[in-house]
């Protein structure tokens, strides 16, 4: 769109390779389609706007162009191409055009309109109905991000049904195929018989958690990305259990589980930019939904764009209605004006300090944890790249913990700027936190709020004040890719790697205590190859059972650590096509983003993820004992 891919790389040589990657990466997202949609009066054309912003790459692509054909690429679905456009690696590219005329153009090229459901599956349809659900069954299972409310990512034995010594027995036992999509990054919940998950498209299905057969499914408005969690609820009339997710819209939902009908749908955030990267977590009739910003920090540094007003936020919803109870800004001051740049631009600070991840919580302080992204505009805040402890009751900040100061970055620029520009003088290095806050005690009896930042340094905090009481450097880090997610047992904490500019990746094990290494291992060899986008960093989320940590890589392998010495007990390679229960053509590719989920006898794993170094995938895994 608008810009060959040629001048793509030319723009981003002095660029951070976070932007190339966000640059380039989907353009192997964007979806084709022969067959125009009829514009409503006085909205924009999609035929138009295709020949007018997308046909130069996608019209006829040459032969050693990345950028797909509309005949290969029609299938994909309306909200994964506006995803694509807005938050995906074609924004700078949607950033040239209104948001009425991409989500016209992604119509278009899906021939269907947004927020429209697809045409149901002809087979995979379970025959037989579910047992009701039990309370005693949100109790089981896997349920939300972290698998419980403190994010520790662990699943105790009798929950898991899975003995560390039969793990190197597990056989793929079925697979499930996400249609016109080409990543899996949203994470399953798996509650009473049923495997609850959602995809880019915006659906959200209930399997048969045994045989993945599709009890029901729902269309949100927009694509998603994060976990699903379970939780009653209660109405006028009606009362049950209901699934909670977000959209990439920045609205949030509540749907029947035993019908996936809505109950209610709740957008938390106005902005342009607004979107839900992390997960909600539901705790005493309240859900609470983060908001990051990552379409309004990628073109930031545009000197046609009023750069930069998104200020990242926490909101308590009534689980039962999807009223607001309370909302929190992660930059408490509203931005103001900070001058005009050099195109006459007005230009805007502070902002930024998303929310990438799902909140932690503590019921025993009545406080949630949140952490936080870059400043995108100064003036820079003590809030950004920081560990937040927000009142449960209020809303208001307790205290902040704020490891790396003046981080203020932005795509497109330089590490230096001219005053005039959108940009900062001085770029920083763009080393967010992505990941929960993990709430754990160690042998000490000490409670500490663990946090791995992309620069390679793993902090504990204490809860009561948010000082820090150990620091661990796992890599060198990179403002490449996120870090998102660890796990820990009763003793230590383990970590995925995800170095520099090389991607490489590896495991360590620190103590909880005082943070000392227990074991470090290098990557493994990569299972892709030389495939381009291969990689072997293991940044997605960690999973931990007694005995094992699981661990999902770029290069496409889901792996089985020894808790005790960090040797691979199991390994099993995605980077292939699978025969799906669902009749929907899937293969598998990078592992990023959502971890591995463990659930009665189970392991259920997404590879799919799309980006410079990653490979498309649009799979569901699910693993079990012969």
């Amino acid at each position: 769109m608008l810009v060959s891919l040629r001048q793509l790389a030319d723009v981003t040589e002095f660029a951070t390779m976070r932007h190339f990657l966000l640059v380039l990466g989907l353009v192997l997202a964007v979806a084709s389609s022969a067959r125009a949609q009829s514009p409503a009066a006085g909205s924009p054309d999609g035929e138009a706007v295709f020949k007018k912003a997308c046909a130069s790459c996608h019209a006829n692509p040459g032969p050693d162009s990345r950028a797909p054909t509309r005949e290969v690429l029609r299938t994909l679905a309306p909200e994964a191409i506006l995803t694509a456009l807005t938050v995906g690696n074609m924004f700078r590219q949607g950033a040239e055009i209104s948001d009425a005329e991409r989500r016209a153009v992604a119509s278009y090229l899906a021939g269907r309109p947004l927020g429209t459901a697809p045409p149901p599956p002809i087979v995979g349809k379970c025959t037989t109905t579910p047992p009701p659900l039990q309370a005693s069954a949100l109790e089981s299972g896997w349920n939300g991000w972290g698998n419980g409310i403190a994010n520790t990512r662990f699943q105790p034995a009798a929950k898991a049904g899975l003995p560390a010594a039969s793990v190197p027995r597990l056989k793929l036992k079925w697979a499930y195929g996400f249609a016109g999509v080409n990543s899996a990054r949203a994470q399953p919940a798996v509650v009473g018989g049923r495997v609850f998950v959602a995809s880019e498209s915006g659906d959200v299905v209930a399997l048969d958690a045994r045989r993945g057969c599709l009890y029901w499914s729902f269309h949100a408005e927009a694509g998603i990305r994060t976990a699903i969690t379970v939780a009653p609820y209660k109405r006028a009339g009606a009362s049950g259990f209901a699934v909670y997710f977000s959209d990439g819209g920045a609205t949030a939902y509540a749907v029947d589980a035993e019908t996936g009908k809505e109950i209610w749908r709740r957008k938390v955030d106005d902005h342009v930019y607004a979107r839900t990267t992390g997960s909600v977590t539901v705790y005493q009739n309240r859900v609470y939904v983060p908001t990051s910003g990552v379409g309004e920090e990628g073109q930031g540094g545009r000197l046609q764009y009023e750069c930069c007003t998104f200020r990242g936020s926490l909101t308590a919803l009534d689980a039962s209605t999807g009223a607001v109870i309370w909302k929190s800004y992660t930059i408490t001051e509203e931005p103001k004006p900070r001058g005009k740049n050099s195109a006459g631009v007005q230009t805007w600070g502070p902002s930024g300090a998303g929310i990438w991840a799902a909140p932690t919580i503590d019921p025993a302080r009545r406080l949630i944890y949140v952490t936080t992204g870059n400043n995108y505009s100064g003036p820079a805040t003590n809030t950004a790249d920081a560990v937040i402890a927000i009142d449960m009751d209020t809303g208001k900040h307790r205290w902040v913990y704020q490891p790396t100061p003046n981080d203020v970055w932005t795509g497109g620029c330089k590490p230096e700027n001219p005053p005039d520009s959108n940009c900062p003088e001085k770029l920083g290095p763009d080393h967010d936190f992505s990941m929960s806050p993990l709430l754990t005690k160690g042998p000490n009896g000490r409670e500490v709020l663990i946090v791995l930042q992309k620069s390679g340094m793993a902090y504990a905090v204490n809860p009561d004040n948010g000082a820090m009481v150990w620091q661990y450097k796992t890599s060198d880090g990179s403002g490449l890719g996120g870090q998102w997610g660890i796990t820990a047992d009763e003793k230590r904490v383990y970590f995925g790697v995800n170095g520099p500019r090389n991607a490489q990746g590896g495991m360590r094990a620190a103590t909880i205590d005082d943070g000392k290494e227990v074991w470090s291992k290098p990557a493994p060899e990569r299972l892709c190859g030389n495939a381009r986008g291969c990689s072997s960093a293991q940044s997605a989320a960690l999973t931990m059972i007694p005995g094992i940590v699981f661990s999902g890589s770029m290069d496409g392998g889901i792996r089985a650590y020894s808790a005790a010495d960090g040797s691979i007990v199991w390994q099993f390679d995605t980077n292939k096509e699978f025969e799906t229960v669902n009749g929907v053509t899937a293969n598998g590719g990078a592992i990023e983003g959502p971890g591995p989920v463990v659930a009665d006898g189970m392991l259920y794993v997404t590879s799919g993820y799309v980006s410079l170094i990653g490979r498309p995938g649009n799979v569901l895994l699910a693993f079990g004992l012969d």
